[in-house]
This record gives C-alpha cells, structure tokens and sequence, in this order.
C-alpha cells in the first residue's frame, strides 16, 4: 500500500478560515454548475501542474497522482469540502484530473463464487 501524500505547507500568514481568502480561491458565487462530487469521489491527476493554474489546484494535482478521495483530498489541503469541489470543478473541466466513483462493495462477486471458481480451475 502507498504512503499518504504529505499535507501541503501553507504560507504561516494564510489563514484557512478566512472567508474572502476561500472567496478569492473559489472565484466568488459565479454560479456555475459544479462537478457532482461527494466525500467519497476518488479523483486521479493526469498531468503535472502547469504554472498558469492556482496554488490551490497545484497542491490538488501533486497529490492526486494517485487516486484520493474527495475527502482525503480537503484533509490534506485544509480547505472546506466546497472548496475543494470548486477547485476540482474547474479541473475536471480542464481535463487536468478525472473523477470516478468509489467500488461499491455490494457490486463485487460474492466470495463464495470466487471460491467455487477457483476450486473449478484448481481441478483442472
């Protein structure tokens, strides 16, 4: 299993709770339709990050070079979730990341199946 990424160093002075900051970052109420995200979207990097892009995206795509959830995600930056799917929004859009839903448990075989196959190619 991999390691986490590090959580991203902030300049000391940035303050995450601060509103017009989160404003800035998100670019204000546009209202632009957002990406349909939830906590447990895993979101994978295509590309390194190019300097035209946000700090925020930058720190989003270096750590997504493995596949993180949406959560995991917000954690490790420090930004709230609607934060997070606003940056992700405009990343996706940009084809700089792709978003798939999580493996949903009751969509796997059945494990006594899988045994019964594996025992079926054993005998032969």
């Amino acid at each position: 299993m991999s390691t986490p990424p590090q959580r991203e160093r902030r300049h000391p002075e940035a303050d995450v709770g601060d509103p017009e900051r989160l404003y800035v970052i998100t670019g204000g109420p546009d209202g632009a339709v957002r990406a349909p995200l939830d906590l447990v979207t895993m979101i994978m990097a295509h590309d390194e990050p190019s300097p035209t892009v946000q700090p925020e995206q930058a720190a989003i795509l270096r750590i997504c070079r493995a596949p993180l959830s949406v959560a995991e995600v917000s954690a490790y930056l420090a930004l709230p979730f609607s934060v997070v799917t606003a940056l992700l929004t405009e990343l996706l859009a940009a084809g700089l990341a792709e978003s798939r839903a999580p493996v949903v448990r009751a969509a796997l075989p059945d494990r006594s199946l899988l045994e019964a196959v594996m025992h079926g190619l054993q005998k032969l």
